[in-house]
């Protein structure tokens, strides 16, 4: 045992020292590699001085330029090559046009990397680098046909080139053959998991294919992200509104606008679609609020002021609420009211309720008053529109059909010269939208009243 302890020592020792040995010969290396450097620096600086155009001097000045990716003076040196081509054709061509695009790529010079990058295409057409980039800026320009091409050229050099195939997918996206994108874009993403972008275009892809339930699937993961996050809200709620999915529609429109620094038209749009669907789930004075600050934004957007003047009314009027807005059970109940408060000191029976899907309401009613007795039939419409001539015959027959011997035919809205006209020799009243307010204010005391007796 005694006799191992030196041994061991001195395998340690030439361990440290082949260590050391090994440490010093890399140094030593990465010095002469560094003088290399600057003697060719040093030598190339010599050949400018006496000949600012000397080819061989710029092409090693270029050479280590780009090698240490100071893009800068690579441009600068390349971009020199290249107006020197025609007089020194020994120089390779290629090599200098494609190493002058990709540094003009680096230094965002687009119009400068296209007019290098075709010089070299035209020499070899099938580099790599070349189409590949080629294509990125023909996809900046907006010519993505000539994009599309290629990329394909790029791909048949790196089939698997994660940048090659993103661009191919938006390419087709951008020219909305969205289900030839979505196989490029979901392998680009397979490549690059964190390509929020891409990933944001996928659920595009998904949403214009009607696949609507992948694409919701991807904005909702989305929501949280603070670039693409606005965005992914906005289609995730509208997809939502959509559906009648109306409190997640708002859920995603709260979320979109708490991000920071969210686009204008995006900011703008989050709010209006929210206000639309508190309007859907009859929260009016909320809606307003909201349209009111998309008005202080854009005073024309869209029908903004519209909604604004039509629900500031309605807001106030709980009852014209329920009229327009609330569901058929609401609204029926609603009109039952106003039936049995409509004529004073009567005894007023309603015998028979039929809806016509979601547009009006007949309630057929037998009343009873101290100077006449009679079957009364009133039309509830909802629509605020203008209500024609043929909605109050149609009326004017039911009431035939029931043996009703008085109409009263109530609206929202108005009534057309065409329709006033035809009921003059009738016996229907109309009851247009000032009129009907004045029944909204006061049905609920009258109802009442008509109760008590």
């Amino acid at each position: 045992m005694s006799g191992l302890i030196p041994l061991l020592a001195a395998v340690l020792i030439l361990g440290i020292g082949a260590i050391l040995i090994f440490s010093l010969l890399g140094r030593s290396g990465g010095s002469k590699k560094a003088r290399g450097r600057d003697v060719t620096l040093r030598e190339a600086t010599r050949k400018l001085a006496q000949n600012p155009r000397d080819p061989e001097a710029l092409q090693s000045m270029g050479d280590i330029y780009f090698q240490e990716e100071n893009w800068p003076l690579a441009y600068k040196t390349y971009e020199t090559l290249t107006g020197m081509l025609n007089e020194h054709p020994t120089m390779d061509e290629f090599l200098i046009n494609q190493r002058c695009g990709l540094a003009a790529m680096k230094l965002n010079q687009p119009n400068e990397a296209y007019k290098a990058f075709t010089g070299a295409k035209m020499i070899r057409g099938d580099d790599f680098e070349v189409n590949y980039n080629l294509g990125s800026l023909e996809f900046q320009r907006k010519n993505y046909e000539k994009a599309i091409q290629l990329y394909q050229m790029a791909r048949l050099k790196d089939p698997e080139h994660a940048p090659t195939l993103r661009g191919m997918g938006h390419s087709l996206f951008k020219m909305k053959k969205y289900k030839e994108a979505l196989a490029f874009i979901r392998k680009a993403i397979d490549l690059s998991p964190d390509d929020k972008e891409s990933l944001y275009t996928l659920a595009e892809c998904y949403y214009e294919a009607n696949q609507t339930d992948q694409a919701l699937k991807i904005f909702a993961h989305l929501r949280a992200d603070p670039v693409m996050g606005p965005n992914a809200c906005l289609f995730s709620g509208t997809i939502n509104i959509n559906s009648h999915q109306y409190d997640k529609a708002i859920e995603d429109f709260e979320i979109g606008l708490k991000h920071q620094n969210i686009k204008s038209d995006v900011l703008i749009e989050l709010k209006y679609r929210l206000a639309t669907a508190y309007l859907r789930q009859q929260e009016i004075g909320r809606a307003i609020e909201l349209l009111r600050d998309v008005q202080n934004l854009n005073p024309s957007y869209k029908d903004t002021a519209v909604l604004i003047s039509r629900y500031q009314e309605l807001n106030s009027n709980r009852n014209l609420q329920i009229y327009l807005m609330a569901p058929q059970a609401d609204f029926i109940a609603l009109c039952r009211k106003i039936v049995m408060g409509y004529f004073q000191r009567a005894k007023i029976k309603i015998t028979n309720i039929a809806v016509s899907k979601n547009e009006w309401a007949d309630l057929l009613a037998e009343v009873d008053t101290p100077k006449w007795s009679d079957v009364v039939m009133f039309r509830f419409i909802r629509s605020q529109g203008s209500v024609g001539e043929l909605i109050v015959r149609d009326f004017h027959s039911h009431l035939k059909e029931v043996k009703a011997g008085k109409g009263i035919c109530v609206t929202p809205g108005g009534f057309s010269e065409e329709a006033r006209r035809y009921t003059e020799a009738r016996l229907i009243d109309l009851i247009d939208k000032a009129k009907l307010g004045g029944l909204l204010n006061t049905v609920d005391t009258r109802a009442a009243a008509q109760r008590k007796k």
